[in-house]
């Protein structure tokens, strides 16, 4: 029995240290020997159940015998495991290895967009003034986007907006009047707010034309409301946004839900009025519309028009962003070139 197990110590070491290697193939290896000898069909296993045949005065020592050579197997087997582990350790440490002494990777850190910028400056000056900037549906049913604004249904306004409609009712909104009716009517006086916000129109794409940008509109309504407080309110913002310096003109124009109408230009910021190519040459550029509410407007949403009057004004977000950074061309802004937007 002792020459038997001897022998299968010695076969079983001689394995062992022949499975070398570094990869998962030489651990298999070992696992194999392990089975062999020590599994539960192992020669090891098999020397145990055959004890039954030897002496019984002779059974402590034989046990005895198989569990140290056992042992002795078992530990073998368990510091070959260690270094083939190890091995492959430091050999993928090695492949994986950074060398700390190469320049690092420049890393861009990401900021606002031109139109952000533009529409954060315009909050800013209108909070300033006591403003509310309030926010409301992009998608609006036709009575809050026409009919409310004293556009009805076979006004020609409409054909000129080339609306967008989901169904005969619900529709993309054309302009963010439509939140100021919502703020109307919730019947909370005195209203100053402004809505920016995104609107669609079936445009061509081109330089100035896009079929989704951006409105900023305004609302004003209070006892005594009148055309003067929205001059002046409307040029402290031209003065804020372009230079103290910046001089408004208004020209009369026609808006449905607005009465009396107009439309305001600012003096050339570039030229200071003297005319140049910025200006074409007039000394002035046209930013907004704007008006007294119409007391259609009024009467619909539930407000007195002879208790209360109002002013309302809507400003392209873009085109205050074309002027302000003297962009020539509106698709830039979404054309995502990172060469462009870096410059802001």
């Amino acid at each position: 029995m002792k020459e038997k197990l001897e022998q299968i110590k010695a076969e079983a070491l001689k394995q062992i240290e022949a499975a070398g290697g570094t990869g998962a193939q030489a651990l298999e290896l070992l696992n194999e020997i392990r089975v062999s000898y020590l599994g539960k069909k192992g020669e090891l296993t098999a020397l145990l159940k055959g004890l039954k045949n030897v002496a019984s005065e002779e059974r402590p020592m034989v046990g005895q015998m198989v569990n140290e050579v056992r042992g002795e197997i078992e530990e073998v087997l368990a510091g070959a495991t260690e270094k083939i582990k190890a091995a492959a350790l430091e050999e993928r440490m090695k492949a994986e290895a950074i060398d700390v002494t190469l320049p690092a990777k420049k890393g861009y850190m990401g900021h606002r967009h031109a139109n952000t910028i533009a529409l954060e400056e315009v909050e800013r000056i209108f909070i300033g003034m006591g403003y509310e900037v309030v926010e409301g549906p992009e998608i609006e049913t036709d009575y809050y986007n026409f009919e409310a604004l004293n556009i009805p249904a076979d006004h020609p306004a409409k054909d000129e907006q080339d609306t967008f409609f989901i169904n005969g009712d619900f529709l993309l909104r054309t302009q963010t009047s439509g939140t100021q009716v919502h703020e109307m009517e919730k019947g909370k006086l005195p209203i100053r707010m402004i809505a920016p916000g995104r609107v669609f129109r079936s445009d061509e794409v081109d330089a100035t034309h896009s079929p989704s940008f951006h409105q900023v509109e305004g609302l004003v309504i209070d006892r005594h409301i009148t055309f003067a407080d929205l001059k002046g309110t409307l040029a402290e913002f031209a003065r804020e946004l372009f230079g103290e310096e910046t001089r408004v003109k208004f020209r009369p124009h026609h808006f449905n839900f607005t009465e009396p109408s107009a439309e305001m230009d600012v003096s050339c910021f570039k030229c200071g009025g003297k005319g140049c190519r910025f200006c074409k040459g007039s000394g002035w550029i046209e930013i907004l519309g704007c008006g007294m509410v119409h007391p259609n407007v009024l009467t619909m949403s539930g407000i007195n028009p002879e208790e209360y009057t109002g002013f309302a004004f809507g400003v392209g977000l873009e085109r205050i962003a074309l002027l302000k950074y003297e962009i020539d061309d509106m698709r830039l802004l979404y054309e995502n070139d990172i060469r462009f937007l870096r410059q802001f």
